[in-house]
């Protein structure tokens, strides 16, 4: 069952937490699906581990027909590695960084990716779904270099892809106390984000957003007081190449 994140007035944001199969080797990954009355969109859809049961869900709400995006905050196989098949099951057009406009038909049929992406510039857009406007906003090196967040007005939720991502514990419950959760988050944070000055200026670009969640792609999201400690824990963070050294690029003995 997804953890209904935001209800209200015909617009629903659902998270999906269990998708990729009990027993694998796969990450945990959170997919998430947007509805507005009888449209919405997908973000960050994942693999094939997830395809069947969140286009079952989907179906719930709407006909695949009526699918109106897929959202991809970069191109990582945890997040369009069912692309093709979303792409032959649905009209939905693919959202994507422009740098991975090229990238994204290799997990497709030749041809299936034709008329079907729009490449987002580096500054960012707003795309209709249903009445509302769904925000892509810079989160580029957050981890990949061509990387987008995903910011709904409505609900005021931000899906932050990998930033904010954490390993371990129940996703399906909300952080609202940063600092216990810390030792799940820390390490990948200090590995996958590429550095402090990335940080500082997310930090304060998404300051003013009035944000009631912070929802990433793995683990839990984060509400109440976890949003505002966790956008000043990453200023501080020091991460990516700002640990790197000569010990790092030593030739394999």
């Amino acid at each position: 069952m997804p953890v209904e994140l935001y209800d209200k007035h015909g617009h629903k944001c659902l998270m999906f937490t269990d998708l990729n199969g009990r027993g694998t080797a796969a990450v945990q990954s959170n997919q998430f699906l947007i509805v507005d009355d009888d449209t919405g969109a997908l973000i960050d859809p994942g693999g094939n581990l997830a395809y069947h049961e969140l286009y079952v869900g989907m179906s719930q709400h709407f006909p695949p027909s009526r699918l109106s995006a897929i959202l991809a905050s970069h191109a990582d196989p945890d997040i369009i590695g069912s692309l093709d098949r979303w792409l032959t099951a649905t009209p939905a057009t693919l959202y994507i960084s422009a740098l991975w406009v090229r990238f994204a038909p290799h997990f497709c049929k030749p041809g299936r990716t034709e008329k079907r992406i729009v490449g987002i510039r580096d500054a960012g857009m707003r795309i209709r779904v249903g009445r509302h406007h769904l925000w892509a906003i810079p989160a580029h090196f957050l981890h990949a270099e061509g990387n987008f967040q995903f910011w709904d007005p409505t609900s005021r939720i931000l899906f932050s892809g990998d930033l904010a991502a954490s390993l371990g514990g129940d996703p399906s419950t909300a952080i609202t106390s940063l600092a216990p959760h810390l030792a799940q988050m820390e390490p990948f944070h200090r590995r996958f984000m590429a550095s402090s000055k990335i940080l500082r200026l997310w930090a304060h670009m998404v300051e003013p957003l009035p944000i009631e969640m912070i929802v990433p792609q793995h683990g839990s999201p984060l509400a109440g007081p976890a949003i505002a400690e966790f956008i000043a824990w990453v200023q501080t963070l020091d991460c990516g190449i700002d640990r790197m050294s000569e010990r790092d690029y030593v030739l394999p003995g």
